[in-house]
């Protein structure tokens, strides 16, 4: 089925705090703005709302109250908004391919805003993939998002600020937190102390988060990590023990503990799929979360007309990607013709100050999520890596001893990273392994873009028709 794209003068894919600001200020320059996301309406992770079919809740959180102030201010813009999209094609040019409530939908523009936020990272070990067994996000999705309980019980485990968070959510919605197992210790917390006073809001949040976290008496196991996860006939048995500073399990004494869900986070990876399908340049950087697109000051990439913008361009919170957002947007506006160059470095010489100042704090929280390369090296032989293929630890060894150089041989040999997720859930730590046996991170490499980015399916993109009417060639004479 042919899909003539529609025209626009830039797209920008993500509806979170980085694409809703990126999009508002191209399109007060003038620009036509077509913002496209997979979701039922704009905020992204942290400023989802609940469906709209949900009776309003009396209890608004900040995140909610910012996340209406978002919508709003796009519900009264010019902005033309494609919610419930899922974009499956980006080609040079730009041309964006989606599947969506009506079908499929195409759109082209010279210019390009990419506003993809992030994917959970989860280290693995065994009985990880066990039913009962999710992320932290997954779990903020079903708490903000679905007004749900992850389980009745729940142990909260990983590093980074969204234990707290997460624990909180599950107390303000009735629910049983029945531990707090944290990678770090109190002192790696304090250590970030003068990043975090320099935003006085969200350190105060953070104090009640810890607050309401001793209130309720749930304990708290520092510098202690999952060692394994196992069913039992009431829901989940979790042994956990101490770790070193690398996340290397110590020798000693382990714990048990029973629960219906154990939500589990080690961090967040930016999401980079569509920079590496158009062969943007990328570098490696631990602190903001591994593999991110090089980029200027401005946010644009090695590719004319191609941005980055949030948490896809590096780990540094809402705050942070809502000032970076903006400066994309007029970046963009301004490289297409709709802002002269006086009034763009008069607007985005603020930007970029408000940017660092909230990054300041948005990266001192990332750092705690930080990847742990000892942590990775201490994943078991028989651990699955890639959930999608059932790829264990031991053959991506195996592909290793027989010399595999990167993570793309890794694929090709093991089809670690051809399934649904495309990589999104174990290519950070496919390439750690690799980079742990070159001693260099950066020469593992990164799993090759590969279209398409989500899966879709067939008849979404071939269209309603009848295979009678198909012509058939004449057969070719003897």
């Amino acid at each position: 089925m042919k899909v003539i794209p529609l025209k626009s003068d830039l797209i920008v894919l993500g509806a979170g705090p980085a694409g809703i600001s990126a999009a508002l200020a191209a399109a007060e320059t003038g620009a036509l703005v077509t913002l496209i996301d997979e979701n039922h309406d704009g905020g992204g992770q942290v400023y989802r709302p609940s469906p709209s079919t949900f009776r309003k809740s009396a209890d608004s959180s900040p995140e909610l109250v910012v996340g209406d102030e978002f919508r709003r201010a796009l519900e009264g813009s010019a902005v033309q908004r494609h919610f419930k999209h899922v974009v499956w094609n980006v080609a040079p040019g730009f041309r964006v391919d989606a599947t969506g409530p009506q079908g499929t939908t195409a759109w082209c523009a010279p210019a390009l805003v990419v506003a993809t936020g992030t994917s959970e990272r989860v280290i693995p070990f065994p009985g990880w993939t066990t039913p009962g067994v999710i992320g932290l996000g997954a779990a903020t999705i079903l708490l903000k998002s679905q007004r749900m309980l992850p389980g009745r019980s729940t142990v909260v485990a990983g590093c980074g600020p969204l234990l707290a968070a997460v624990a909180v959510g599950i107390l303000k919605a009735g629910g049983e937190v029945r531990a707090i197992i944290d990678l770090r210790l109190k002192p790696e917390w304090l250590r970030r102390m003068p990043a975090l006073t320099s935003n006085p809001k969200l350190l105060g949040r953070g104090a009640q988060w810890i607050m309401a976290i001793r209130r309720s008496g749930i304990p708290i196991y520092f510098r202690h990590g999952i060692r394994r996860i196992e069913q039992n006939a009431d829901g989940l048995n979790v042994t956990y023990g101490p770790v070193d500073k690398h996340g290397v399990p110590r020798s000693g004494l382990t714990h048990q503990i029973e629960a219906e869900c154990v939500a589990v986070g080690h961090g967040l990876i930016p999401s980079t799929e569509v920079t590496r399908i158009l062969r943007a340049q990328h570098h490696y950087d631990r602190l903001a979360g591994g593999w991110i697109a090089v980029t200027s000051q401005d946010c644009e990439t090695s590719i004319f007309g191609l941005f980055v913008t949030g948490d896809a361009a590096g780990i540094a919170g809402a705050d942070a990607a809502a000032r970076h957002g903006r400066l994309a947007g007029l970046a963009a506006a301004h490289r297409i013709g709709h802002l002269d160059t006086q009034s763009f470095e008069k607007q985005a010489s603020r930007l970029r100050s408000l940017h660092r100042k909230a990054k300041y704090f948005g990266a001192a929280m990332g750092s705690l999520m930080a990847l742990r390369p000892g942590q990775v090296a201490a994943i078991e032989a028989n651990t699955i890596v890639c959930r999608c293929e059932d790829v264990t630890r031991q053959e991506i060894d195996t592909a290793l001893d027989e010399g595999a150089t990167n993570v793309n041989q890794i694929k090709a040999w093991t089809r670690c990273g051809m399934g649904p997720c495309q990589g999104r859930s174990c290519g950070d730590v496919v390439g750690e392994l690799v980079g742990l046996r070159l001693h260099n991170r950066e020469l593992a490499g990164y799993f090759t873009g590969r279209l398409p980015l989500r899966p879709v399916r067939l008849n979404d993109l071939t269209g309603q028709y009848d295979y009678s009417a198909i012509p058939i060639p004449k057969a070719a004479p003897l």
